[in-house]
């Protein structure tokens, strides 16, 4: 080694040693080194490109250039925040919908009989279902009749089951008729009264099934779901309830979808918000307790403050969920969602409304229609109503500057964003922008 090699060696273990001890003394005094994040004009974090259709993608950071803690008009006395919708929005699926599967499968219930029976019926009407969901004998189907076979199927399952009242391994409880039957007529009595009598009755009455389980119990029983429905092949399935077991109610016939999927660019996109001094919130029909769970636990990925969730709520008595609905509160779809904005969160930071808001199906269109918005993003779905008028709207502004609403592509096969605003849907390899009303 020449004598000038040996200096810059020299030289090099100086700055090192330097840095070292500038570290540790600033440690030692409690200051956490750090170099400057962000200068005039400039924002924190910028979105990462992931699989965003490039147009939506360029819209969205231009949001973020224009509102974050480096641009010129920040405010961090008056922060912009954003909102989120969770189910097919933030993740691929409902997780909901996916508790309601889970709970059936593994007959996670804290009800006797009778009590379910009731349950099963409040605050549905009486009489039939809409024309769709007619028996496999072609005869419609009424409230009494479906919940008498339940109620049947329930009983022979309760005194059976050893997490109930019986012996049985849930894994011998599967193979019988009994539960066949108690599977394929939950799921159409959920979707029959859905379509029947919509949100106002339908989004409550699956949460009932929750009755008697503490805040814990619930969330426990989320994250089993999400964990299982996260491994979960994306597919659709078709129950048809057993010839043996036609009781009052027939031969019924139901598909579902399965599986669950993370938004990868979703987790990022919340974060690139919450870096940049923008407030995160979400606000979902599904109930509040299980949303928290998947936005907020860490393992997921995603990070939201829980006190910026938002979703269905039920009664609690000491501690113990009820079968009804929390009183002056509104059900989180649709209007709702606008309320939830103003009443709890708009009128906590001086009256103003959100910047940004992501959706992806009708119970999303008037907060994606609030008066605040700058920008509305729509995960395409290909679905009709009110939102596909929106997608409409962003497909015709595609390619051009300062579109209000832009779409956003994704793969229903894998459960995974597509670099582009069309779709592919589940069972098909054709990409598809709109869906024709």
């Amino acid at each position: 080694m020449n004598k000038r090699t040996k200096l810059k060696a020299l030289f090099g273990m100086i700055v090192i040693c330097l840095f070292l001890y500038a570290s540790l003394g600033a440690a030692a005094s409690g200051k956490a080194v750090s170099t400057p994040q962000n200068r005039e004009g400039h924002c924190i974090q910028v979105l990462d490109k992931g699989k965003w259709a490039p147009d939506t993608y360029k819209s969205v950071q231009n949001l973020i250039d224009k509102h974050c803690a480096g641009s010129t008009g920040y405010d961090p006395n008056r922060k912009p925040y954003v909102v989120f919708d969770w189910d097919h929005t933030s993740i691929m699926n409902d997780t909901e919908e996916a508790l309601f599967l889970y709970q059936i499968d593994h007959l996670a219930y804290n009800m006797q009989p009778e009590e379910f029976y009731e349950v099963i019926k409040k605050n549905v009407p009486n009489g039939p279902f809409s024309q769709e969901f007619k028996n496999l004998q072609g005869n419609a189907v009424t409230l009494k009749e479906i919940a008498e076979d339940l109620k049947r199927d329930y009983e022979f399952l309760y005194s059976n089951y050893n997490g109930m009242n019986g012996k049985e391994r849930l894994e011998t409880l599967h193979s019988t008729d009994q539960f066949k039957d108690f599977k394929a007529k939950m799921y159409f009595l959920y979707e029959a009264i859905g379509e029947t009598y919509g949100v106002e009755i339908g989004y409550p009455w699956v949460l009932y099934l929750f009755a008697n389980m503490s805040t814990e119990e619930v969330q426990q029983l989320a994250e089993a779901s999400n964990d299982y429905n996260l491994g979960a092949e994306m597919a659709s399935v078709t129950l048809i309830s057993p010839g043996s077991m036609l009781g009052k109610a027939g031969t019924v016939q139901v598909t579902y979808k399965t599986g669950l999927r993370l938004a990868s660019e979703i987790a990022n996109l919340m974060h690139t918000f919450m870096e940049n001094g923008i407030d995160v919130f979400v606000i979902s029909a599904s109930m509040e307790e299980v949303v928290e769970v998947f936005s907020s636990n860490p393992k997921y990925g995603y990070n939201v403050p829980k006190e910026n969730v938002f979703g269905m709520r039920l009664k609690k008595k000491e501690g113990i969920t009820q079968a009804e609905y929390e009183d002056n509160w509104p059900i989180t779809a649709r209007e709702g969602k606008v309320e939830v904005i103003e009443h709890a969160i708009s009128k906590t930071r001086g009256g103003y409304g959100p910047i940004f808001v992501a959706g992806d199906s009708s119970t999303d269109y008037e907060m994606l229609t609030i008066k605040s918005l700058k920008l509305g993003l729509i995960i395409n779905r290909l679905k009709t109503g009110d939102i596909g008028k929106l997608s409409k709207t962003a497909a015709e502004r595609m390619g051009k500057n300062n579109p209000k609403y832009v779409l956003q592509g994704r793969n229903e096969n894998t459960g995974l964003w597509i670099p582009t605003e069309y779709t592919i849907k589940l069972g098909s390899n054709e990409e598809k922008l709109l869906t024709n009303p």
